[in-house]
């Protein structure tokens, strides 16, 4: 069932009545495997192919997968082993270009310590290049997330502790990934800049978490010039409880949409704020969750109404399981809370993405069979 909404404006007040994704498909397991697969990304292609990539530790050591859908995530394409690596490849992220290249990177220890690392398909994931290295610094590199701008650019950050404390760092490619920049530091602080994420829509927009102010805060940055120049960091949280984990997604109008877990007290719920002016100013922040557990890792995505989509883990029934939550009013009014999953295990690490009739995908991992496997189901 496609979304379907009206507005009624009355005695001066606003309200949105709504058919918001009132159905979910079952529970699609995606990998079967003898040890655990974790932390899967998930991107969509311009004729909807679902593309998704994890980490696994069946061959001994942590190993880079892939597997695709050609029908919407009806059904599944055979999986795609990427890396054969004597250190473990892992944190792995995905991004698909204008021509429908599939890029994937990871973070990698088999020079002694992470570095990161890049590999490409030119054909939506049938056919793969080789393996690139694309950081190679004294210190250890983590994280990596990549984005395609509309040009066709590809953005990386992540965050390297090679100043000695870790870092926030851009590197880009004008050619499809053939060759890349030099990296570009992005933040100069005293404590910890890590755990950046970016979307590539209507310039670059960076946001990471940053303990330089005695505890975990959320920080944000962009360019306009596709990584030539940068604006200046901006603060966007101030609290005494630690803020986690931020997502980061921007619709067509350029409002930026970020979300992270927050912990008030000794629980963790998801916080989410927005900015209407290409981050130069930014709405008050909005609490989506009220849980007696724990709210973690959001995930976001902005579909093509400029409908405003997070996902997250919750563990408030005993185990965690995932949970879902729309705004179709960019941000300013949310729906109820869904809840996705009901399993015997933890449910946990949702990505999201949205194919162009509007339908939401996720993809997460799931150890009720008695190690972590990857599972998926979109909205009908």
């Amino acid at each position: 069932m496609k979304r379907t909404g009206f507005v009624i404006a009355a005695l001066g007040f606003l309200f949105f009545a709504q058919t918001a994704w009132a159905d979910w498909t079952p529970a699609k397991r995606l990998t079967w495997t003898t040890a655990d697969t974790h932390s899967p990304a998930l991107a969509v292609d311009s004729g909807d192919g679902l593309h998704v990539v994890w980490h696994d530790n069946t061959a001994g050591n942590n190993e880079v997968y892939y597997r695709r859908s050609t029908n919407g995530g009806t059904s599944w394409g055979s999986v795609k082993r990427l890396t054969w690596n004597s250190g473990n490849s892992q944190g792995v992220s995905i991004a698909v270009d204008a021509g429908d290249a599939i890029h994937v990177v990871w973070y990698d220890a088999t020079p002694g310590r992470f570095q990161v690392y890049y590999r490409k398909s030119p054909d939506t994931g049938i056919t793969w290049g080789a393996t690139r290295q694309l950081a190679d610094t004294t210190g250890v590199s983590y994280t990596p997330a990549i984005a395609a701008d509309p040009d066709g650019t590809l953005h990386i950050v992540w965050s390297d502790n090679t100043p000695g404390n870790k870092e926030i760092y851009h590197m880009r490619s004008l050619n499809g990934g053939a060759t890349w920049s030099a990296a570009k530091r992005l933040t100069w602080t005293s404590g910890e800049s890590a755990y950046s994420a970016m979307d590539a829509t209507n310039g670059v927009h960076v946001v990471w978490g940053d303990d330089t102010p005695g505890n975990h805060e959320i920080y944000y940055r962009r360019t306009t010039d596709g990584g030539i120049t940068w604006g200046a960091v901006k603060r966007l949280t101030w609290t005494s409880d630690p803020a986690f984990y931020p997502a980061v997604a921007v619709d067509s109008g350029s409002a930026i949409h970020v979300t992270w877990s927050e912990s008030p007290g000794a629980l963790s719920e998801i916080l989410y704020k927005r900015s209407t002016n290409g981050g130069v100013t930014w709405n008050a922040v909005k609490r989506l969750t009220w849980t007696s557990g724990y709210s973690r890792g959001p995930a976001v995505a902005v579909d093509a109404n400029d409908d405003v989509h997070i996902v997250w883990d919750d563990d408030t029934p005993g185990n965690k399981e995932v949970y879902y939550r729309q705004s179709p009013a960019g941000g300013t009014t949310w729906g109820a809370v869904k809840r996705l999953t009901w399993t015997a295990g933890d449910s946990s690490s949702a990505a999201m993405a949205v194919d162009s009739s509007h339908t939401i995908h996720i993809v997460w991992h799931d150890d009720t069979p008695g190690n972590f496997e990857i599972y998926y189901k979109r909205g009908t």
